[in-house]
């Protein structure tokens, strides 16, 4: 095909394709969609060969958020039987995050639910990122606090945060649909404010929601304008007891085809497969590492995913590599940009991913939020029949009950 041959020099040559070229890509038949992914997997190979880099959640606080955001089990009003626990104490986040590096994982993410930290919360966080620091040197930490103020993405460099995770979610003009108690500009406001502390910006998508093909594209053609180092893709999972229980649109072609126009828009990115990939790709899974160069490890913010060894097995299998503690993430046109990019941070540290995609303030994207296979111990995908878009699955969700905020181990 004439336009993937286009897409594969623009993403080689950094170039950005134009809206109508990337619409084509999420237009493209089933029958082509291998093709898709081979010109697709030729991009994310020049930038980053067959390494996987893994990412590691720590939920600090669950539940309770004052925000309204409609496709996250934290939100407020939420009926989704969720854990909800206060902030963890630095010790218990120090060993959550121990048990994501020693199954594989280079960056651990620390979320918080709510609108915003307050001073007090950086301060918490701040003993946090010392706490594991000092247990692992080399471990990356990327924190999801939701909206910033002034002078706190500052702190958090200092405390030794490498990265700041904040989400567009979906496209400016239909953000009002699914958030009213804060704005797109806020959103973008706060990533700014990572970028400008020199933290390495992490923002990305969710898709799933209803939205149609031109609002995934102005919500990835926004990404490429504030050009974070990081864009987890996030697929919703449609949690029971939120206002997008009923939204189930898609299937594991769809998820390729977003994820490949993703790529492409964004070559030279960390493209990380966040919340929802065991749902709706399903056995599709090893295909989409073709597209994205990174994943979470285990289980989600209040959601199951897929066991952790099943993770490591599934990159295995596909010929592709965990990538290690030693290695930069990012190119290193990125790496040595200055200021936060994920290579080599000022003092030596490596800056690698960012957080999945996390929502309203640090909830999880919209998908993670309360979603992923249900089953204690699932391999690739849960043993069922296949679903079509629109076809509700309960049985791929599982509310999370172990690790962070429970007596029980974490999945890693």
């Amino acid at each position: 095909m004439d336009l993937l041959n286009t897409l594969v020099d623009k993403g080689l040559r950094r170039e950005t394709p134009t809206r109508e070229e990337a619409l084509a890509v999420l237009a493209t038949s089933d029958d082509d969609l291998l093709d898709v992914v081979a010109a697709a997997g030729r991009v994310r190979r020049h930038w980053f060969g067959r390494r996987v880099k893994l990412n590691y959640l720590v939920n600090l606080k669950s539940g309770l958020c004052p925000e309204d955001c409609s496709y996250c089990s934290q939100r407020l009003g939420s009926k989704a039987e969720i854990l909800k626990y206060t902030w963890l104490k630095p010790d218990q986040a120090s060993r959550a995050a121990a048990a994501g590096v020693a199954g594989g994982a280079k960056r651990v993410c620390l979320v918080a639910s709510g609108r915003g930290p307050t001073d007090r919360d950086v301060d918490r966080v701040s003993d946090t990122i010392k706490a594991i620091k000092d247990q692992n040197e080399a471990v990356e930490v990327c924190a999801c606090l939701g909206l910033l103020s002034d002078g706190q993405a500052e702190r958090l460099r200092e405390a030794g945060a490498d990265a700041y995770n904040h989400n567009l979610n979906t496209s400016e003009a239909t953000y009002g649909d699914i958030t009213t108690t804060h704005t797109y500009a806020d959103r973008v406001d706060t990533v700014n404010k990572a970028h400008a502390a020199g933290l390495s910006a992490c923002s990305g998508l969710i898709a799933g929601m209803g939205e149609s093909d031109e609002d995934l594209v102005d919500v990835v053609f926004s990404l490429r304008e504030l050009d974070p180092d990081s864009v987890p893709v996030n697929f919703l999972i449609p949690m029971e007891g939120t206002p997008l229980a009923k939204e189930w649109h898609l299937t594991p072609q769809r998820c390729l085809r977003i994820l490949a126009m993703t790529r492409f828009v964004c070559p030279d990115a960390e493209v990380r497969i966040a919340g929802g990939r065991e749902v709706h790709l399903r056995t599709m899974q090893p295909l989409a590492l073709n597209l994205a160069n990174s994943i979470f490890l285990g289980d989600y913010l209040t959601s199951e995913g897929q066991a952790g060894h099943a993770d490591l097995e599934m990159i295995a299998d596909a010929g592709f590599e965990v990538e290690g503690a030693d290695q930069v993430t990012l190119p290193g046109h990125r790496a040595t940009a200055g200021g936060g990019g994920c290579g080599p941070h000022e003092g030596g540290g490596p800056c690698g991913s960012h957080e999945s995609g996390k929502g309203c303030g640090s909830h999880e994207s919209g998908v993670a939020c309360g979603s992923a296979p249900a089953a204690e111990d699932r391999g690739v995908a849960p043993a069922a029949g296949p679903a079509a878009a629109g076809e509700v699955r309960r049985d791929l969700v599982a509310v999370r009950r172990r690790g962070a905020g429970t007596d029980l181990a974490p999945n890693a």
